[in-house]
């Protein structure tokens, strides 16, 4: 018997869009399962070293929620490469600011760190509020673990 393996051909065409509402979620629950998604882990036919996921669209990014601590405490920070170049901006500034910045955020960080996980990136849309332009992918409505809205 042999295992079948995809070739790798056609990955492109036979993507599948899907939208997330992010309303009430938790940041952090939410961007699991939409990692899961973009890197293909819920296929059966998943290869670690192909790009089998699908294109996430989130919408609501706005209403997302951080649980405990996180709003006072979370810390994003960057580095502008000239000295005492370090930047801070906390997460409820930056989520007051660019809401979709969190969750593209979340979400890479739990992608590979290579080229195959650049390429994964590339299929999350983020919007903060509930219109987006993609309507003539017909996004099929992806449901979250009911956990998640705890």
């Amino acid at each position: 018997m042999s295992t079948y393996f995809p070739s790798g051909l056609g990955l492109a065409e036979k993507r599948k869009w899907y939208v997330v509402d992010a309303a009430g979620q938790t940041v952090g629950r939410l961007a699991t399962e939409v990692a899961r998604v973009l890197t293909g882990k819920n296929n059966p036919q998943w290869t670690p070293f192909l790009d089998m996921g699908d294109h996430v669209i989130v919408i609501n990014a706005r209403q997302a929620v951080f649980k405990g601590s996180k709003p006072e405490q979370k810390m994003y920070r960057h580095h502008t490469s000239y000295p005492g170049g370090l930047r801070e901006i906390s997460v409820r500034d930056q989520f007051a600011k660019h809401p979709e910045r969190v969750i593209e955020s979340a979400v890479k960080g739990m992608l590979p760190k290579n080229k195959l996980g650049k390429a994964m990136a590339k299929k999350l849309k983020v919007y903060a509020d509930g219109a987006h332009p993609h309507a003539a992918q017909l996004p099929q409505a992806l449901e979250i673990d009911p956990r998640a809205k705890q």
